[in-house]
């Protein structure tokens, strides 16, 4: 039986406003569970989970490691490099020979666009998405979301943009999806070549220069210039990428209100972000991270929550 979630988290862009208030919602007594002394909940006892990762990314499997982990589950680490996958197995085949040894769900990163999908529809596992290709990142921006939603309450009407390279991120399209269902208006702020086509039918404002954005939002969520696709010559350089669309506490002091500052992470200071603006009083970087083993619980206990004797636990222990 699938959750409220249905059986798989694939993107934002299918889910509804309720099913994305609902992960927030359930997120926050998680929170609570990491502040504990012992740090765990009996909620998925039982349960195996696969981490499979055909992607580096220490920072969001270590994420939903700790997560499955503080609800008790059964965790297994798969890398590509290394494994049956390096040797010319598919990814079908890697998942099916998993599911035999009888999963229960599998955590799916990879640099193609539509593989999160791809094996959700072959397996009866349940799949989350931790980030396919360009295509989405929908536990990055829950986390970014709830990060918002902390300090703001109400996202209606608030405005965030989203700066830098747009064109090749999961996760401001993410964001994009979940934030506008939410009621925020949101814009992107990057240069030309970093930005999709037709990107404001997206729904979103463009803003040409970081002063502009600077002075219409209430949020700037800055993402990572990705230095190994800068090589092809989308900017003429990283020092002149700094000087036109760095975020500093310069342009920043010129604001005509405070604004948050999140970085999905890892930053590259000194070129989107400076240092005193991320360990500055209006970055909530950290907090972003706290939010991201809470986020990553909440998914994980929704996509089992259409088992009675897991929710009863969860009431249970996440008090």
């Amino acid at each position: 039986m699938n959750g409220p979630l249905g059986k798989d988290l694939l993107g934002l862009d299918e889910l509804t406003a309720d099913q994305i208030r609902l992960i927030l919602d359930t997120a926050v007594p998680f929170k609570e569970v990491s502040e504990r002394q012992i740090k765990k909940v009996p909620t998925l006892r039982g349960m195996t989970i696969v981490n499979l990762f055909f992607e580096a990314s220490t920072r969001t499997r270590v994420s939903f490691e700790f997560a499955e982990k503080r609800l008790s589950a059964d965790t297994v680490n798969v890398a590509s490099s290394g494994s049956s996958v390096s040797k010319g197995e598919t990814l079908v085949d890697t998942a099916r020979n998993l599911e035999a040894m009888r999963i229960d769900m599998v955590v799916i990163r990879h640099p193609a666009s539509g593989a999160a999908r791809f094996l959700a529809e072959r397996i009866d596992s349940n799949v989350i998405n931790a980030g396919d290709g360009t295509h989405e990142h929908p536990t990055q921006a829950l986390l970014d979301i709830l990060t918002l939603r902390d300090r703001f309450g109400d996202l209606a009407g608030r405005r965030v943009c989203i700066v830098g390279d747009v064109l090749h991120s999961r996760v401001a399209r993410s964001n994009i999806h979940g934030l506008r269902k939410l009621g925020a208006e949101v814009a992107v702020c990057g240069p030309r070549s970093l930005l999709p086509n037709a990107v404001e039918e997206l729904g979103v404002q463009v803003f040409d220069r970081i002063e502009a954005a600077i002075e219409w939002a209430e949020a700037l969520n800055i993402l990572r210039l990705q230095l190994e696709r800068m090589q092809a010559g989308y900017i003429p350089s990283l020092r002149e990428y700094n000087r036109v669309f760095g975020v500093t506490s310069e342009r920043l002091d010129k604001a005509p209100h405070d604004l948050l500052i999140l970085h999905p992470g890892p930053m590259n200071r000194g070129v989107e972000i400076d240092s005193d603006v991320a360990d500055g009083p209006h970055s909530v970087i950290l907090h972003q991270v706290t939010n991201g083993v809470a986020v990553r619980m909440a998914v994980l206990y929704l996509l089992a929550g259409g088992r009675p004797d897991l929710a009863d636990a969860a009431k249970g222990g996440a008090r």
